[in-house]
């Protein structure tokens, strides 16, 4: 089977299997994906299904979301995780204010100059949303070709330009084919080729798999552990901007300290928050990125 016929396959699987996702809705419009994959990155689709639906309800538009504070971009983002992100989103919906008329580029080098777009949320979005030739390189990809071309049980810890070049060869000369495979191809990794049992007798790509094919060889590396939650620094983090989300002004430090007995422990996590623009001191008080400057009449 040649690479076009891999990506015909792909396609043809995904069109047959992909999930009703309402950003994959047609015509859904650049802003909506463009939120849709800051959201997903490290977070389920079932976290983010509700997230993203109230976010796009409230800020339709990336000027809506510009002409509002900060922080009420970190009260939407809840508890997504990593919250940076919403900064980020709201810093990106006030460049596309400032560079571009309130609407997301289609060109990609402007896409990589917004705040908080890297790599793959470019090459996601013009291929998404405007049906561009572009090698849409996540986690799921990275593994999906590694073991589907290259017979190798993983893709290693990080996107490498050489995983562009191999996903890009796999797509088909048409823009609009191209991005359909993009889609395929993450979807496919989602859901079928996964990092453990993956589903190999449900796989469209099985019959040509060079991993499936060489006995699927184990990873020769340590395996990554999840990252443990209870009683970190990110914990911390999560219950003291739980607290500022849920105000309106100022909050006493004082209030704050009944969030976390370890009292060096909670100090570290508000500097931390601090030192990442999501909370701002006011004399013995915190308050939420921005919110004194946008609530000043």
């Amino acid at each position: 089977m040649s690479e076009t016929q891999l990506a015909t396959a792909a396609i043809r699987w995904y069109d047959e299997n992909a999930r009703d996702l309402p950003w994959r809705e047609p015509g859904i419009g650049a802003w909506p994906i463009l939120v849709s994959e800051i959201m997903l990155q490290q977070t389920p689709v079932v976290r983010v299904l509700p997230a993203w639906r109230a976010w796009l309800t409230r800020w339709p538009v990336p000027a809506a979301l510009a002409a509002d504070s900060p922080a009420e971009a970190i009260r939407m983002w809840g508890r997504l995780g990593y919250p940076r992100r919403a900064l980020r989103l709201h810093e990106c919906a006030v460049a596309l204010v400032r560079r571009h008329g309130g609407a997301v580029p289609t060109d990609l080098d402007e896409l990589l100059a917004l705040p908080g777009v890297g790599s793959y949320t470019a090459r996601a979005v013009a291929a998404f949303a405007y049906g561009q030739r572009h090698p849409v390189v996540d986690t799921n990809v990275r593994r999906l070709v590694a073991r589907a071309v290259a017979g190798a049980p993983d893709a290693g810890p990080a996107t490498r330009p050489a995983d562009l070049v191999a996903t890009e060869a796999l797509l088909p000369v048409d823009p609009p084919a191209a991005a359909r495979a993009s889609a395929a191809f993450m979807e496919l990794g989602a859901l079928i080729c996964v990092a453990r049992s993956p589903r190999c007798v449900d796989c469209p790509l099985a019959g040509i798999c060079a991993w499936r094919a060489g006995g699927q060889p184990a990873p020769s590396g340590p395996t990554r552990r999840p990252q443990r939650y209870a009683g970190t620094d990110r914990q911390v983090r999560g219950r003291l901007l739980a607290v500022l989300r849920e105000s309106v002004g100022p909050v006493p430090r004082e209030r704050l300290d009944l969030v976390w007995a370890d009292d060096v422990q909670r100090a570290r996590a508000l500097a931390g928050l601090v030192e990442d623009g999501l909370v701002e001191l006011v004399g013995e008080a915190c308050v939420l990125a921005g919110e004194r400057r946008f609530s000043t009449p």
